[in-house]
């Protein structure tokens, strides 16, 4: 059987990498797209954080289109899908990036889209005290809206799957369990 590449979408707080580490247990390799982005940050010298993580977004998107991000991950995903019966792929945030997997990976491609309410996010957001997290109400807002504009909203409205994070963690473990061991069944 090819591995599967499992895409993970949501808006920030929703619980995106919580579902990919739920997937990592069962020993599988997890792609953060983000680290991308980090990675180039750390490339030019420049510090991690809200406002940098969003600007250099932006401009690899606008300079490369808005799937770059995406193509910057594919060699990553086949690398670490070598003798693995999946990936998962943690922070797709646009429907362009959605598109470039399932071009690369067709129907071993699967997207899981990840909702929580506004108020748990930022709770969650403002709490786990990322270099990149935004920490005013406004500025959580205004990432939103960003990610947004990149066709978030449009990735989860076609998403295969979808998991509502309302509840503890435990709960959301075991509603990933329980679509994880699905999308393998085939």
């Amino acid at each position: 059987m090819a591995f599967q590449a499992i895409g993970v979408v949501g808006l920030p707080g929703s619980g995106k990498t919580e579902v990919a580490k739920a997937i990592a247990g069962f020993g599988i390799p997890s792609i953060r797209m983000g680290d991308v982005v980090w990675e180039e940050l750390k490339r030019r010298g420049q510090q991690i954080s809200e406002e940098n993580v969003g600007k250099v977004s932006n401009e690899l998107r606008k300079i490369e289109g808005k799937g770059a991000i995406a193509r910057l991950c594919v060699s990553p995903i086949e690398t670490h899908s070598r003798d693995k019966p999946a990936v998962v792929v943690d922070g797709i945030r646009g429907l362009a990036e959605v598109n470039v997997f399932r071009d690369k990976f067709g129907k071993n491609f699967h997207l899981i889209a990840v909702w929580a309410g506004e108020d748990s996010r930022f709770l969650r957001i403002s709490s786990r005290k990322r270099d990149d997290d935004p920490t005013l109400r406004k500025d959580f807002h205004e990432k939103d809206l960003r990610e947004l504009s990149w066709g978030l909203g449009n990735a989860i409205a076609l998403s295969d799957f979808m998991i509502i994070n309302d509840g503890k963690l435990e709960e959301l473990h075991g509603k990933v369990m329980t679509l994880f061991k699905k999308i393998l069944e085939g």
